[in-house]
């Protein structure tokens, strides 16, 4: 019995000891929570429960040279329903009026959303998708249909909203109004004035502090936010979407015609370097053609005849010979290093001038002049090159410009053919932008300016930052030289290869070019052309100077010259500015009512004089007209569309509380 007692008690003994232990190791983790790791869990239940959320700014627009909208930001609504939060009597009362009011909306059948609705209930579906990808207009519908109208709690409705950016015009110059995107690796990138220009759209993000008060519900801690969201700035970009709808649809139309693999154009306004228009078009494998790459920017290639101008104005600034002076063809074949160089034309020219030579694009007349003249010094010819710059790129303030080459002598690549084939346009890597330059250079009277995607940033009516001409070289060659090289510009499209483009309605002046790309891979079985024209209109008074530049026409049709697929797409965009909207000195009188605006504006500019500013009817008016008459009573605008306001999303009689804003559905 005494030993039995003695067992029992060395037990006691033993708990009792491990609780002491228990109780230390307790004292222990609190004193490490408290004191040692307080500040974690402190901090970690303040996460749980206190959260700063962002608030997104409202990014900034795109806008063209003409005020039409390039890119905006517009709201995305996604509906979905918790069919457990409606009372089962809530429910049977509405579920069939909802669901004749969705089959409205969203195109389907009454029956399948009530079936759908109450095959959710009985599941318990606390996240049935109702639509997506709805406009604000749909979204207003929808949230006051019978059921959704009570709200989250009673009704189940669950929204949500995410900001899209769109392009109002469509496609039209899409690869250069860009975009920004995250990557993979949440990286983010983009393209075009999106990405470059995206320090003044992007606007600065607001914080406000919330308060967890049940599972997935938060709750602001107070009326204010922490940090303010600072909306983006808007940008104007140089683009004219009348210039550049007919640039794209013409290029559009010779690709499809000679079933081309990509192509580009570019106008450019002469004098301040601005780009009018610009499109980049490559073929899909289904035969469309869309907007792929910046073709102008990126793809630098050998740019054939084209350059030849720039043979012709260094030999006139060295005066090593005049447009008069006369050069054998032999036939349409010269020989350098064993290697021939031909003309186009079978036979050649016979005997005829430089100036004659450049016009006809013969590859002899030109090579000759080069090679005799800097034979010696072929440093002398290509230090000319470099300062014209032609073998660096031109800065430009969207992303992917490609890189000129221009073969040096002190390269371990140069041989005796490098001087000969420059002269012709091959060996020698140039964009379509970089030579746009070049030729406006000469139409500019001998200023090279800078190419220029953006003219301004502005907060609504207030000018942030202004883009003013950049001048790259203020004279790339005497005035001697110029003329010279005009003279001869103009009298390719009179009478040189150009001529087919020729019109006694309106003048023009310019090169053409026909490169011969991969001819020297698979035995020339890969060989393809490039053709080319740039140049500038008028001739006598330059304006816009323009490159059209198409990849691989097809040889079906036995023409790849560039006057003939390059060409057309140069005069039709002269034709149809200057001869579709010519310039005239007569100012007429738009100082006129039009009547359906003038009773929207009596009509609540009266009340707004009685009773205080009120939200006037826009609908049928312009949106560029609707714009600047809504921003002007201090309410925000955002538009999706062109054309004239279709919709409002603040009715028309409303009191106006400032700084609101107000959705414009344009038709």
């Amino acid at each position: 019995m005494a030993v039995e007692d003695k067992y029992i008690s060395y037990r006691i003994y033993l708990v009792a000891f491990a609780i002491f232990l228990m109780a230390i190791a307790i004292a222990v983790k609190l004193t490490n929570i408290q004191w040692v790791e307080g500040d974690y869990y402190r901090k970690l239940a303040k996460e749980r429960t206190v959260r700063n959320f962002v608030i997104p700014a409202n990014k900034g627009n795109i806008y063209s040279a003409d005020g039409s909208l390039l890119a905006t930001s517009i709201p995305n609504y996604e509906i979905r329903f918790d069919a457990v939060a409606p009372k089962a009597e809530a429910f049977e009362k509405n579920v069939k009026s909802l669901s004749d009011s969705l089959a409205l909306v969203l195109g389907k059948p009454s029956n399948f959303f009530q079936n759908e609705l109450r095959k959710a209930r009985a599941n318990k579906n606390r996240y049935y998708l109702i639509a997506r990808n709805l406009s604000y207009t749909q979204y207003f519908k929808i949230k006051g249909f019978p059921l959704f109208k009570l709200g989250a709690y009673k009704g189940g409705i669950i929204i949500e909203q995410e900001t899209v950016r769109e392009h109002p015009i469509g496609k039209i110059a899409e690869r250069t109004v860009g975009y920004e995107r995250t990557s993979h690796g949440a990286s983010l990138d983009g393209k075009g004035i999106e990405w470059a220009f995206r320090k003044y759209l992007n606007g600065k993000d607001g914080k406000i502090l919330k308060q967890k008060i049940a599972k997935g519900q938060w709750k602001p801690i107070r009326d204010i936010n922490e940090v303010d969201p600072q909306d983006g700035y808007d940008v104007i970009s140089t683009i004219d979407v009348y210039i550049q709808d007919i640039a794209h649809h013409a290029l559009l139309k010779q690709l499809e015609l000679y079933q081309a693999d990509h192509g580009c154009v570019v106008v450019m306004e002469t004098s301040t370097g601005h780009v009018k228009a610009i499109s980049n078009l490559g073929r899909a494998t289904d035969g469309t053609y869309f907007e792929t790459t910046n073709y102008a920017v990126a793809e630098s290639h050998e740019p054939g005849s084209t350059y030849k101008l720039a043979d012709l104005m260094a030999l006139l600034e060295d005066k090593k010979v005049d447009t008069s002076a006369v050069y054998d063809s032999n036939g349409g074949v010269v020989v350098y290093s064993g290697r021939k160089v031909r003309d186009s034309h079978e036979g050649g020219y016979g005997k005829i001038s430089l100036a004659r030579g450049f016009e006809l694009s013969s590859n002899t007349v030109m090579v000759q002049a080069v090679y005799n003249s800097y034979k010696n010094e072929p440093s002398k010819f290509v230090n000319h090159l470099n300062n014209f710059g032609l073998n660096r790129p031109l800065g430009l303030s969207i992303k992917g410009e490609g890189r000129p080459y221009v073969p040096q002598p002190s390269d371990k690549h140069w041989s005796n053919i490098s001087l000969p084939w420059m002269a012709f346009g091959y060996g020698v890597s140039i964009t379509p932008m970089q030579t746009l330059t070049f030729y406006n250079a000469v139409a500019n009277n001998g200023e090279m300016v800078k190419p220029q995607f953006v003219s301004e940033i502005k907060e609504w009516n207030k000018t942030i930052k202004k883009y003013d001409k950049e001048v790259l070289n203020p004279k790339v060659c005497s005035q001697e030289t110029i003329k010279k090289l005009k003279a001869v510009l103009a009298n390719v499209v009179k009478k040189g290869t150009g001529s087919k483009l020729y019109s006694k309605d309106f003048s023009m002046a310019g090169k053409t070019g026909t490169a011969a790309a991969n001819y020297g891979k698979d035995g020339g079985s890969g060989k393809y052309y490039i053709s080319s024209f740039v140049g500038y209109f008028p001739a006598d008074q330059p304006k816009y100077s323009c490159i059209v530049v198409v990849h691989k026409p097809s040889t079906a049709l036995n023409n790849y010259y560039g006057a003939d697929v390059a060409g057309p797409v140069f005069k039709r965009i002269a034709q149809k500015i200057f001869t579709d909207a010519p310039s005239t000195n007569e100012i007429k009188n738009l100082d006129r009512k039009i009547q359906k605006q003038e009773r929207n504006f009596d009509s609540y500019f009266v009340k707004s004089q009685k009773k205080g500013q009120l939200i006037p009817n826009v609908k049928g008016m312009s949106g560029m007209d609707a714009v600047p008459l809504l921003e002007n009573l201090g309410i925000k605008v955002k538009a999706t569309g062109v054309g004239k306001v279709k919709k409002q999303s603040l009715q028309a009689g409303q009191n106006i509380v400032r700084n609101t804003t107000i959705l414009l559905e344009l038709s």
